[in-house]
């Protein structure tokens, strides 16, 4: 097992990607904190009993990651409980669509708040953490095709991406003396929650679908691949790179 007395710390993980990093965490060996925003659609206990369940070990922590002190006090947590922290998954996140001219404050700082902020306040109290035990770690940030890709009626979401990227990036070289890796993992159309509504509906699914030269949405299973791969000691010298699930997304030239 690749992740083997390690501690993982997984954000926005009661559905969709991040619970599927969750369960492949676990079943690497790893004892996985999952950590869910307070009141939401998707807790993550129902994700620790299954894995503890099967004998693994979990426990699921409420806490928005926009918020330092809750953020702060779930890493102290972690510890408490399992003893060190060696991985954070930075992947809470959401998205608001609406036209550019049209959004409002308080919905960029929201999705700036949780995309951006989150992931600064989740690694930097994570990285802490890894300095302190000397022993070197792994910080994931999921970012989104959208750091690259532009996609009207989402430019919070795009912005923050993007931004994320630049931030992973100056990581990788600030924190290599310590041995802390930083990298990217980007997917692209994911059959998850955030996706439901496309999901749902036959012709937009067909539509999305012919865009992606695989031909289909991705499984969150194949992101949680990338994940363990990045999280594991096989990465020790991958740092500062985004790594794309999407079925060539990226690559591909828009039909007309």
């Amino acid at each position: 097992m690749r992740l083997e007395g390690k501690v993982a710390l997984i954000t926005g993980a009661g559905s969709g990607i991040g619970q599927a990093i969750v369960e492949r965490f676990a079943a690497e060996g790893a004892r996985v904190v999952i950590n869910y925003r307070p009141g939401g659609k998707h807790s993550g206990e129902e994700a620790a009993k299954l894995i503890t369940g099967r004998g693994q070990k979990a426990t699921a922590i409420a806490a928005n990651v926009d918020n330092r002190a809750e953020v702060e006090i779930m890493v102290q947590q972690t510890v408490a409980t399992f003893g060190r922290l060696d991985i954070a998954v930075c992947n809470a996140g959401i998205e608001i669509k609406k036209p550019f001219q049209d959004v409002t404050d308080d919905e960029w700082h929201k999705v700036m708040g949780v995309n951006l902020y989150g992931s600064f306040l989740v690694s930097q109290a994570a990285v802490r953490q890894m300095i302190k035990q000397g022993q070197g770690g792994r910080v994931i940030f999921m970012s989104s095709v959208h750091e690259d890709i532009p996609f009207p009626g989402y430019t919070a979401y795009c912005a923050s991406k993007g931004a994320i990227r630049m931030m992973m990036r100056n990581l990788a070289l600030e924190l290599a003396q310590h041995k802390i890796t930083a990298n990217n993992i980007a997917p692209g159309a994911i059959s998850t929650p955030i996706n439901e509504k496309v999901m749902k509906d036959p012709d937009a699914l067909k539509a999305a679908a012919a865009q992606i030269p695989w031909g289909r949405f991705g499984k969150p299973e194949e992101v949680a691949a990338v994940a363990v791969f990045l999280a594991s000691d096989e990465a020790e010298y991958v740092t500062g790179s985004t790594y794309y699930v999407d079925g060539g997304l990226t690559r591909q030239v828009p039909k007309a």
